[in-house]
């Protein structure tokens, strides 16, 4: 079967989009409490972390290639901020914020799949 017919679209989508609220959920708040200062590390972190957390529920009901799953949340996360800003030129520290959710999603996944393992090795 063709890799790309086994990827769950609609729980990649739906994570990543969850993944971006959660973000703007938590950086909002920051801005308006701390001042734009402590916005860059909001978004850092928060990307990371909420990609990272979204790859795992994704990875619950994912059969096969779960890192991949995390990947493409954190892709559509990324995505969704650039969509929201239309593109427009973005500080350096958000540039990163985008390469965070990319690996966080990706250790998601890791993660998602070793506790499958792990579970499987349990019930054995």
């Amino acid at each position: 079967m063709n890799n790309l017919a086994r990827i769950h679209w609609l729980r990649v989508l739906i994570g990543g989009f969850l993944a971006e609220v959660s973000v703007i959920a938590v950086v909002i708040p920051v801005f308006l409490l701390f001042g734009q200062r402590a916005v860059s590390y909001a978004a850092l972190s928060g990307s990371l972390v909420m990609c990272f957390l979204f790859a795992l529920w994704v990875g619950r009901r994912v059969d096969s290639l779960l890192v991949l799953h995390g990947i493409l949340v954190g892709v559509v996360a990324a995505l969704l901020y650039v969509g929201l800003t239309r593109g427009r030129p973005e500080p350096s520290a958000y540039l990163v914020a985008h390469v965070l959710k990319i690996l966080g999603g990706a250790a998601g996944g890791f993660f998602a799949e070793r506790r499958r393992k792990a579970m499987k090795n349990f019930a054995v």
